[in-house]
């Protein structure tokens, strides 16, 4: 049967605002859904203006019928994954689409396609545009908006994507922590939490003290020094470059909490980070355009008075120090000013379902798995 829809490529700036826009269309009656802002989503698939263009390339396409987008797919070959893992691995990311199969494997042909010219042996997704952005399906746990940084996506996309041939590379796990189970004098802390946070500062001579906004861009080099490092062992980690690193500091700074942000120390010298972001999607939920201009900046003020989660986003350690229980220090320094300043529930996110430590540290604190996010892969 002839399809009365084609699949075109992004080439012109009007293609890529209808590329952008497909989502607002997509998602309009869906209350769980998050809208990202349109000026960010212009700039993250802007060649000129999004570092990840300096080490990689992609393909946008959009399914069309008739003048109106219906679909959309983002075919990525990252340079600096394939170097570090020695694969030729090809991803496909920024995926929507109608509730139409046909739509959806008419984008994965054109994706998969596309990769495979590029020599790639596998199609790994969805990633936009690798680990160290948004990655994964959300396959558990549709009835909650996803908190900051963390994708959303309709129940039958998994259904879609299964039936293509895609199969399971690895599950991502998001913890939800409730303040009201860890007590304000913390006495829903595990003893075993406390102990060795405690280790860690007296054997290992560590400090963990609050980030300092008035020298942001400092911290902002000590925190590179920890990050590629700290990470290096996971399945899927891509290093950061700098232009990148510094590129999600600026994205960031808004929504900092300084007393959220603290950095570990051994003799002066920077050896752990960690970042909990306050939920600002409870706020930008409300932008359902995602213009803040005329009257999105309004809803986006009103609704962050009434933020009541956080997000645990980046936690690391480097390789040296790894075991030695500095993560304890971060998660009782964080519980305690989280609890202090009103936040009643967190978000540690995300967890390799094979990263057991920071698996067993998030039950440790009475986290429970609320939503489950899956990477699939395409043998080509």
């Amino acid at each position: 049967m002839a399809r009365d829809f084609e699949i075109l490529p992004v080439e012109t700036l009007r293609d890529r605002k209808a590329f952008v826009g497909f989502q607002y269309e997509l998602y309009r009656h869906d209350l769980n859904w998050v809208p990202y802002l349109r000026s960010e989503r212009m700039e993250f698939t802007d060649r000129q203006r999004c570092p990840f263009f300096e080490h990689g390339d992609v393909a946008f396409f959009r399914a069309v019928r008739r003048g109106r987008t219906i679909g959309t797919i983002a075919a990525i070959r990252n340079d600096r994954h394939n170097e570090f893992h020695g694969e030729r691995t090809g991803f496909f990311g920024l995926f929507d689409v109608i509730e139409e199969y046909p739509v959806a494997e008419a984008l994965f042909d054109a994706a998969r396609e596309w990769v495979k010219a590029q020599g790639m042996d596998t199609l790994r997704g969805p990633m936009s545009y690798s680990t160290n952005e948004e990655c994964g399906l959300l396959i558990d746990g549709f009835d909650m908006p996803p908190v900051v940084m963390m994708t959303y996506n309709p129940r039958y996309y998994p259904e879609f994507v299964e039936r293509y041939g895609f199969r399971k590379a690895r599950d991502l796990y998001a913890y939800r922590v409730r303040a009201a189970e860890i007590g304000e004098d913390g006495a829903g802390w595990p003893a075993k939490v406390r102990r060795a946070a405690e280790v860690a500062q007296k054997r290992y001579k560590v400090q963990v003290r609050k980030v300092n906004m008035r020298r942001l861009e400092e911290e902002i080099a000590l925190a590179k020094q920890v990050y590629n490092d700290a990470w290096s062992r996971n399945w899927g980690f891509v290093p950061v470059t700098d232009a990148e690193f510094d590129h999600l500091a600026r994205a960031l700074k808004p929504f900092l909490d300084p007393d959220l942000v603290f950095i570990a120390e051994v003799d002066g010298r920077p050896v752990g980070v960690s970042v909990t972001l306050p939920d600002v999607n409870q706020a930008f939920i409300g932008v359902r355009d995602g213009r803040l201009f005329p009257v999105g900046w309004i809803k986006y003020l009103w609704g962050r008075r009434r933020i009541n989660a956080a997000r645990v986003i980046i936690m690391g350690v480097v390789k040296e120090y790894q075991l030695r229980g500095i993560d304890a220090i971060f998660y009782l320094r964080t519980l305690e000013e989280a609890w202090r300043k009103g936040y009643e529930w967190g978000e540690m996110s995300w967890i390799l379902e094979d990263n057991l430590p920071m698996r067993q540290a998030a039950e440790a604190l009475n986290g429970r798995i609320y939503k489950t996010y899956r990477v699939y892969d395409l043998p080509l």
